[in-house]
C-alpha cells in the first residue's frame, strides 16, 4: 500500500501561498486561484507583521480559503498562522521540498526566494500528496507539549544523574554501592551534609539514624547495615584537590537534579489532571500496560481528529513502525522508516514492550520473534506494529480494549503465526517446510 495521505474534498481557493519561514524573515510566493503572474515577498518574523499579511490576503480575497504551504508542521510560524481561519496550512516535509528542488536544480544552487517557489510548485502540483494541518482540540495539543516536554526532562535528569556516578566514581564510589539510585533526595541532602566519606565517617550513629528515619528509611536493619559500611569504608583518595572538586561538583549536580525532579512532578500533575479529563482516557486505559505515562502519550499519538487517519497503517506509516520495501533491479529489502514522527515511535514501541509481561497473546507473540536479546528492537516494533491495529480501531470505534473479543476475531481469521501463539487461542498449528500452518483439525 502506498504512503499517501487521505484526499479530502478541497474548498474553493482563493489563492495558494508558499513560505519559506526563517528565523528573522520569511520569504513568500503567491498565486491567485483565477490565474495571473505570481508574487513574491517577505516579511519579518514578528506578530505584528504577520498579522498584516494575513489581515491583507483576507481583504484582498474577501476571506476566501488560502492554502499554506509551509516547512513546519509544529513551531513559532504555526502558532501565529493558526490564529487566522481563511488560512489552510499544507506542512510539507523538508525532505519532500529539498529533493523536489533538487530535481530540477541538480547543481544544489539554493536561494530563499527560489525556495519559496518550489514550495509553491508542490503545492499547485502535488496538492494531493500533502494533508491539511488538522489541529487537535487545546486540551490535547497541551497535553502534547508537556508530555514530549516531561520526556526531555526525564532525559536531561538521566544525563545529570550519568554524570553525577561518574563524579562519585572518583571519589566517593561506596555511594554507589550502598543507595543504587543516587538521583533521590536521601543521597541529594547526605552529600550537602557530609560532602565526602571523611566527613561522613565523623558523624554519630545516632546522627545518621536519624537522618535516615526523616528520609523515609525506617527498616532498622537496613541501617544497622549502612552504618556499618560506612565505618568500614576505606575512603577513595586523600588528594585535596579531587575531594574538593568532587563535592563541588556533586553538590551542583544533585540540585540540578532536585530542580528538574521538582519540574517533572509539576508537569505529572497537569498531565495527569488533563488525562483525566479527556474524552479518551477510558479508551486507552483499557489497554495491558498502559499507565500514568502512555495513556497520555497514546492519546496525542492518534489524537482527537478521527478523520486524520482512514486505517492504521497510516498511523503505521505516520510513527514508523511500518517498515520501508525497496525493490530495485535485484535488490529486494524491507529496511528501518526514517522518515516519521520519532517520539510517537518511541510511544508505540515502550507500550508495546510494556504489554509483554500483562498480556497473554503478546508475550507468546514477542517470544515467537525474540529468541536472542539482539532481536529485541526487531521483534519489539514487529509487536507494536499489531497493537497499533487493535489500537486504531478502538480508537475509531470509541470502544475499550477487549482482548477476549480480539482473540476471538483472531481465531475466526486464523492470523496468528507461530505455534507459540496457539495456546493463546486453542488454535493448532502445524509445520511444514519450516513455515506454521494450520492444522487438518482447522482446516
Amino acid at each position: 500500500m502506498p504512503d499517501t495521505p487521505v484526499t479530502i474534498p478541497e474548498p474553493a481557493w482563493a489563492a495558494f501561498v508558499a513560505l519559506d519561514w526563517g528565523s528573522q524573515k520569511h520569504t513568500w510566493s503567491l498565486q491567485p486561484a483565477d490565474g495571473g503572474q505570481s508574487e513574491h515577498g517577505s516579511l519579518d518574523h514578528t506578530p505584528e507583521a504577520v498579522a498584516v499579511w494575513a489581515a491583507g490576503l483576507e481583504r484582498r480575497f474577501g476571506g476566501r480559503p488560502v492554502a499554506v504551504a509551509l516547512e513546519q508542521k509544529r513551531g513559532s510560524v504555526v502558532n501565529l498562522l493558526l490564529g487566522y481561519p481563511h488560512l489552510v496550512l499544507f506542512p510539507v516535509p523538508a525532505s519532500m521540498s529539498a529533493c523536489y528542488r533538487k530535481t530540477f536544480v541538480p547543481s544544489g544552487a539554493k536561494i530563499d526566494p527560489g525556495d519559496a517557489g518550489w514550495i509553491l510548485d508542490l503545492l499547485l502540483r502535488h496538492r494531493d500528496r500533502l494533508r491539511q494541518l488538522e489541529p487537535d482540540d487545546a486540551n490535547t495539543r497541551l497535553m502534547q507539549m508537556l508530555v514530549e516536554e516531561r520526556r526531555q526532562l526525564v532525559d536531561d535528569k538521566t544525563r545529570l544523574t550519568l554524570r553525577l556516578q561518574d563524579c562519585l566514581k572518583q571519589y566517593f564510589p561506596q555511594l554507589l554501592r550502598w543507595f543504587g539510585d543516587v538521583d533521590t533526595p536521601l543521597v541529594a541532602d547526605l552529600l550537602q551534609l557530609w560532602p565526602d566519606l571523611q566527613h561522613l565517617r565523623r558523624c554519630h550513629d545516632g546522627t545518621l539514624r536519624t537522618f535516615f528515619r526523616q528520609h523515609h528509611s525506617c527498616d532498622e536493619e537496613l541501617i544497622r547495615q549502612r552504618i556499618e559500611a560506612i565505618r568500614a569504608a576505606i575512603p577513595a583518595t586523600h588528594d585535596p584537590a579531587v575531594l574538593e572538586a568532587g563535592s563541588t561538583k556533586a553538590h551542583h549536580l544533585t540540585e540540578s537534579i532536585a530542580t528538574l525532579r521538582d519540574q517533572i512532578a509539576r508537569l505529572e500533575r497537569r498531565r495527569d489532571e488533563l488525562t483525566a479529563e479527556h474524552p479518551d482516557h477510558a479508551i486507552f486505559a483499557s489497554f495491558p500496560g498502559a499507565g500514568r505515562a502512555t495513556v497520555p502519550r497514546l492519546i496525542v499519538a492518534f489524537g482527537t481528529c478521527r478523520e486524520r487517519y482512514q486505517s492504521a497503517f497510516e498511523v503505521e506509516c505516520n510513527s514508523g513502525i511500518a517498515p520501508v520495501h525497496i525493490a530495485s533491479g535485484k535488490t529486494d529489502r524491507v529496511s528501518f522508516r526514517r522518515a516519521c514522527q520519532k517520539f510517537t515511535r518511541q510511544t508505540f514501541q515502550e507500550f508495546a514492550g510494556q504489554t509483554i509481561p500483562r498480556c497473554g497473546w503478546a508475550k507468546d507473540y514477542y517470544q515467537a520473534h525474540c529468541h536472542r536479546p539482539e532481536q529485541h528492537h526487531a521483534a519489539a516494533p514487529a509487536l507494536a506494529f499489531k497493537w497499533i491495529r487493535i489500537l486504531f480501531r478502538s480508537w475509531k470505534d470509541r470502544k475499550p480494549y477487549d482482548e477476549q473479543l480480539y482473540l476471538t476475531s483472531v481465531r475466526r481469521r486464523r492470523g496468528l503465526l507461530g505455534p507459540a501463539l496457539a495456546s493463546a487461542t486453542s488454535v493448532e498449528w502445524k509445520t511444514v517446510a519450516g513455515f506454521s500452518k494450520l492444522s487438518e483439525k482447522n482446516s
